[in-house]
């Protein structure tokens, strides 16, 4: 048995592409919720979706996850991560209300800031001229402030409803949920501005490579960096992804697909890439004591307690479950998780 330096690590996610085929994005999108309702099953304590624009993947993290919320009772339901540039900030603080309210309040929402395909989607998204916008962190932080539930307008305004008059504020109002939001921080500034304002942060295998090329020195310098800035006060979290494969218990031929697929990325792990110098995390293949001899060597591994499993893009549902199992029974106990208490998934 292989010698874990790890072992503090007290909550276990995963973050699920939620592909889809071009001719039938039902069956993908249905595979995806049925992942989140295993996922809750076998005792993982947040399962996490993607939002992307453009491809064969889940186009609304708040729609997904109200439909996640009514397969599963208990996993923490979250988003990794929402491009702000895309988004009304009144409106989306509306969606994920919403969500977050058909969720008895499991939601945890991730943001980025930009907006990718820009050139192809700005003027779709945006009326005049969407580049003197600002799509970075204020946008973000309007979110946050509408999350927060106040009241538009002076005190004595009122709106007059089928309902009668009412107090005007974004509705439904999820108390806690500006509580639970988080930011995909890869270099220092944004450390800098998620510690500042109180955001949860997630860092997972990609990170600027600022005064450094060893991409575990630069992740654990924007994690100091971050945890300077916020107080014992603040709800604030600390997570970080890795591409985790193990294939314990998958046959042969899926062997050398795994294989396969992290040789196909393992040049980018060599040297910084860019003009912003982005360095990538190697995936972590093989066996499972192979895989813990690896994360017993990962240092930033050692100063988190939160742990997010990465799964690959354009796998399968079969792939999927077969990951999630062998991590949660070979792996992750041995960093020092236990399983949440398991609860029935909602059976549909």
């Amino acid at each position: 048995m292989s010698e874990v330096a790890v072992t503090g690590i007290s909550s276990l996610s995963f973050l699920t592409p939620g592909n889809f085929a071009e001719d039938d994005p039902y069956a993908g999108l249905e595979d995806t919720l049925r992942l989140f309702a295993v996922g809750e099953r076998l005792g993982f304590d947040g399962a996490w979706i993607r939002q992307r624009h453009l491809e064969r993947g889940v186009s609304s993290a708040a729609v997904f996850l109200a439909a996640a919320s009514q397969r599963t009772r208990r996993i923490e339901l979250g988003t990794a991560v929402i491009p702000i540039g895309y988004e009304n900030p009144f409106r989306l603080a509306g969606d994920l209300a919403l969500a977050d309210a058909l969720s008895h309040g499991r939601l945890q929402v991730g943001f980025s800031t930009g907006m990718p395909h820009a050139d192809l989607m700005g003027h779709l998204v945006h009326e005049g001229d969407w580049r003197a916008l600002d799509l970075s962190y204020g946008r973000i932080a309007q979110v946050r402030h509408h999350l927060l539930g106040h009241p538009l307008g002076d005190e004595d305004t009122v709106i007059q409803t089928p309902a009668g008059a009412q107090r005007p504020r974004l509705q439904p109002h999820s108390p806690g949920l500006v509580d639970r939001t988080w930011y995909g921080a890869a270099s220092l500034r944004s450390a800098r501005w998620a510690g500042e304002q109180g955001l949860s942060i997630l860092s997972g295998n990609i990170v600027a490579g600022e005064g450094t090329d060893d991409f575990a020195s630069a992740q654990r310098a924007l994690i100091r960096e971050y945890r300077g800035l916020v107080g014992p006060e603040r709800p604030a979290r600390v997570a970080i992804g890795r591409v985790i494969v193990p294939f314990d218990s998958a046959d042969a031929a899926t062997r050398r697909r795994y294989r396969a697929y992290a040789a196909g990325r393992h040049e980018r792990t060599l040297a910084p890439r860019g003009a912003k110098r982005t360095l990538f995390a190697p995936d972590v293949v093989g066996t499972s004591e192979e895989i813990l001899e690896r994360l017993g060597a990962d240092p930033v591994l050692a100063d988190v307690a939160e742990l997010r499993l990465e799964l690959p893009y354009e796998f399968g549902f079969g792939d999927y479950e077969q990951i999630l199992h062998d991590v949660r029974h070979h792996i992750a106990p041995r960093l020092g998780w236990q399983p949440a208490a398991v609860a029935e998934a909602v059976s549909t």
